[in-house]
């Protein structure tokens, strides 16, 4: 009986969700400094729509649920319900990496491809998980483990900070963009590629779903039911890296969504199963940054706002809450 109920809610959020998904993707192409009529959205020819809206809309509702996935996955790691990509400085060593080769590709006059931002991203992110995988053996408290991470991520930004420097002045307006978060940047060939990686992602972590739930109750338990929990271990921290990469390279930092998003979808769904959180976590998280976006490129415009910026507005007070009642337990 309560796995029904369980199945029942979730369909409902899903759809629900899904529903809102929709009507502010469609709401996301109509609106902006310039309108675009409905009659318009499909017409190819429209440049402001097929060139600027659509992919940046695509883009933002692939790096939320990327965002939340990894979010989703390193709070399972750390047993920590306040890490994320952004909280723990895993975004800002990506930004790093990133920006290294940037300047490195402005200073020896070369291209760099989607899959190498990816590449550069990836190592950035796994070299700060590695980090904070070393320090919480020798940490206690999920406070610890926070200061650790937000120490890691000024370190990564005073090293961004010192490359932005030596940038020319067009060079340097490109990459404070970047490093401040934005899809702004957004076309069909990020989108593809995108796409691609975090779809694989998203499959593999469903198909994952039994084994972390067991791991989850407790190691010892996922042992007994035949789990290899140093491997499944492996696999967590390499598919949160690819998607944490994925996000940072196409969109930079965007703040609090890995941590927000997994908490809202628990609540929504009052369960804790991950072949129901995750899917919900990837729709949810799309939401989240799609509307965040369209708040940041529409409020002021035609000036744009960061995407971080939004995202810590409407993130933070959640993350707040969510200490405030993890303490009250």
């Amino acid at each position: 009986m309560t796995q029904k109920k369980d199945l029942r809610r979730f369909v409902g959020v899903m759809v629900c969700l899904a529903v809102l998904l929709v009507v502010f993707f469609f709401l996301t192409l109509l609106t902006g400094s310039v309108k675009v009529p409905f009659a318009e959205i499909f017409d190819r020819e429209n440049a402001i729509v097929a060139d600027i809206r659509f992919p940046r809309a695509l883009l933002s509702m692939i790096i939320g649920g990327a965002l939340s996935v990894s979010g989703f996955l390193l709070q399972t790691y750390f047993k920590n319900p306040i890490a994320g990509p952004f909280v723990l400085g895993i975004s800002s060593g990506a930004k790093m990496v990133v920006a290294i080769l940037l300047f490195m590709s402005v200073y020896f006059s070369f291209q760099i491809t989607s899959l190498g931002m990816i590449a550069a991203a990836f190592i950035g992110s796994m070299l700060v998980i590695f980090f904070l995988v070393i320090i919480a053996r020798h940490i206690d408290g999920m406070g610890a483990l926070l200061i650790a991470g937000i120490m890691t991520g000024y370190i990564c930004n005073a090293v961004c900070d010192v490359i932005v420097t030596f940038f020319s002045d067009n060079d340097v307006v490109n990459l404070h963009n970047w490093t401040k978060g934005s899809f702004s940047g957004a076309d069909i060939s990020s989108v593809r590629v995108s796409f691609i990686i975090v779809m694989v992602c998203f499959v593999l972590v469903l198909c994952l779903s039994k084994p972390i739930e067991a791991i989850m109750l407790s190691e010892s338990y996922a042992f007994t039911m035949g789990v290899n929990v140093k491997r499944l271990r492996f696999l967590i921290i390499i598919v949160s890296g690819v998607l944490s990469a994925t996000a940072a390279a196409f969109a930079g930092p965007v703040s609090f969504v890995g941590v927000a998003v997994p908490f809202l979808s628990t609540k929504l769904l009052k369960n804790t199963k991950p072949l129901f959180v995750i899917p919900v976590c990837f729709i949810l998280g799309a939401f989240v940054c799609l509307v965040c976006d369209l708040i940041a490129r529409t409020v002021f415009a035609p000036t744009e706002l960061n995407i971080s910026t939004v995202t810590a507005i409407i993130g933070a007070p959640v993350v707040i809450f969510m200490m405030i009642t993890n303490r009250k337990r």
